[in-house]
């Protein structure tokens, strides 16, 4: 991988987020998990090139991004379709869905990524707080998105290397 000022990056993150999907992967205690995400954005704030992810609270990947100060975005591109579907239905928690997705894990500024990734984004959390019912202005996308009301945590991180294949 060949890391690049995140300003040069040519990618479109709508469609690398809601179409490509993407990977949010951390490490715990030295161990690695991910899952997949197509809900999140990229934007500036407070000075800072940042993503926004979210994460239900029942994932097990919330735990290792809660554990340390970065994660990482991977996104693989069009071709992972199957991986990137099986890594978002199954737990790290029940199996070792990592080897049995069949990519290979890569450790990348002192976090998890993947060698597969055409995109990485390393990044250091800024801000985290959890998506409130009584903040919902729109109630149909209340009972649409939280039949269950686990609502996302939210994570605002800092945007710190960027890499392309």
């Amino acid at each position: 991988m060949r890391e690049i000022n995140v300003k040069e990056l040519q990618r479109n993150p709508f469609s690398m987020i809601g179409d490509e999907w993407m990977l949010i992967s951390a490490l715990k205690d030295g161990e690695m998990n991910t899952m997949t995400a197509s809900w999140g954005g990229v934007g500036v704030l407070w000075g800072k090139n940042v993503v926004t992810v979210y994460i239900r609270p029942q994932r097990y990947t919330k735990e290792f991004v809660d554990a340390g100060e970065l994660f990482t975005i991977s996104v693989l591109g069009s071709g992972y379709r199957k991986e990137l579907g099986y890594l978002g239905s199954v737990s790290g928690r029940d199996e070792n869905k990592i080897a049995k997705s069949g990519l290979h894990p890569l450790e990348l500024d002192g976090t998890a990524a993947f060698e597969e990734a055409e995109v990485v984004l390393v990044c250091r959390k800024c801000y985290a707080d959890w998506l409130k019912p009584e903040n919902m202005l729109n109630p149909e996308d209340d009972s649409k998105w939280y039949p269950q009301k686990d609502y996302h945590a939210v994570y605002i991180a800092e945007i710190v290397k960027a890499y392309v294949k």
